[in-house]
């Protein structure tokens, strides 16, 4: 049985067990994990290797006899007298008859699904909360503004009116904030797009609005393409985009990252082929007593933010199925958006779609910078 060389550099541990129940493969991330060379545990049955744990050997001859992908959770471990915890996820190989993928996580994998499952349902009751004080608000607002209006045409002195003037322009801008608070969350308008071109959109966008910026481009241009609304996801990036440019106070790196990735658990449901999408900035990071809640509405970390842009950029993502996950630290933040790939699971036919052609769009892994300036959008 050949090796995955490009296994090799997955930080995902990987082991590959024959029909016979034989190991024929680990990556050095299974090696690390494991605490075992692959020349030692090559050849050697699969109970040798995973010792006491016979949920592995459950899990495996489930995926096989399924011929579908299987997970266990809280698995006990032994290795060189550690316990660890650990989920593993098994896969029938469709071009190996009898063997099947073994992929190993740490805990860490299902305290993140979990972390993620409470934040989604935390952001749920705060803007439902929100939703609620802003029908509320509404109303006595529009009096307000209303009153000063007509106290303003009773006045004759222009000083007098600059402070009426101010009362009317404050209420437009909160009345601007309630709206968003309250505009209909639309259903996605469903058609096949290719991610890049929403990056590349994004990208211009940004570019006309921050001409100092500098982007660099790594797409992976053998993605299969989506089904979702582009302008949703267009505006989901350039929400979070836009957030990392106003954090380099436009003068800095953003990074616009594709990638696959595999067996993901996205709202509670597991994908077998999912596209990631990196945004990442070199910017003095999120503070760390908001990090865990940048996603609620109102927080910001910037002074005259409105503390909305990530919240929308969460609900537009969650109604495409997909999550967004963010780390951060000073001179590094990525925000990565999960986006499942919902053809490849009707597809049983064939595990990988086929590729779409290039985005006509600048070369990837560049970094670009305008030519000339452009006068910033209102």
């Amino acid at each position: 049985m050949p090796t995955l060389p490009s296994a090799d550099l997955l930080a995902t541990a990987v082991v590959i067990a024959d029909e016979r129940r034989v190991i024929r493969y680990l990556n050095p991330a299974a090696e690390n994990l494991l605490g075992i060379s692959a020349s030692h545990a090559r050849g050697k049955a699969i109970e040798q290797v995973f010792g006491d744990c016979t949920e592995i050997v459950r899990a495996l001859d489930s995926a096989l006899s399924e011929g579908a992908s299987y997970t266990e959770h809280d698995l006990m471990l032994n290795v060189s007298g550690h316990s660890q915890v650990l989920s593993a996820t098994v896969s029938p190989m469709e071009d190996r008859p009898g063997a099947a993928l073994i992929e190993l996580h740490p805990a860490a994998g299902n305290a993140r699904i979990a972390r993620d499952e409470q934040v989604m349902a935390q952001t749920q009751a705060s803007q439902h909360l929100l939703r609620q004080l802003a029908h509320e608000i509404r109303n006595p607002l529009g009096g307000i503004r209303g009153a000063a209006q007509l106290l303003e045409a009773e006045l004759e002195s222009t000083d007098l009116r600059e402070y009426t003037q101010v009362i009317i322009q404050e209420t437009n801008r909160l009345q601007g904030l309630l709206d968003r608070l309250l505009a209909p969350a639309k259903r996605p308008v469903v058609q096949v797009i290719n991610v890049h071109e929403v990056l590349e959109r994004v990208r211009s966008l940004l570019q006309a609005e921050f001409p100092r910026l500098r982007f660099h481009c790594d797409y992976d241009i053998s993605l299969p393409e989506l089904e979702g609304d582009p302008e949703q996801l267009i505006q989901a990036a350039l929400n979070i985009a836009r957030n990392a440019a106003q954090a380099l106070r436009g003068e800095g790196r953003i990074t616009l990252r594709t990638r696959v990735a595999r067996q993901v658990t996205l709202a509670m449901k597991r994908w077998r082929l999912a596209v990631r999408i990196d945004i990442v900035d070199n910017g003095p990071g999120i503070p760390d007593d908001i990090l865990g809640r940048v996603f609620f509405p109102l927080v910001s970390g910037r002074e005259g933010g409105s503390g909305l842009g990530l919240t929308l950029a969460q609900s537009l993502v969650q109604r495409h199925e997909g999550a967004i996950h963010v780390e951060s630290e000073p001179g590094h933040t990525c925000f990565s958006i999960y986006l499942p790939i919902k053809h490849a699971e009707r597809d049983t036919g064939n595990s990988e779609p086929k590729s779409p052609p290039t985005p006509e769009a600048p070369s990837a892994s560049a970094d670009r910078v305008p030519s000339t300036p452009h006068r910033k959008p209102q």
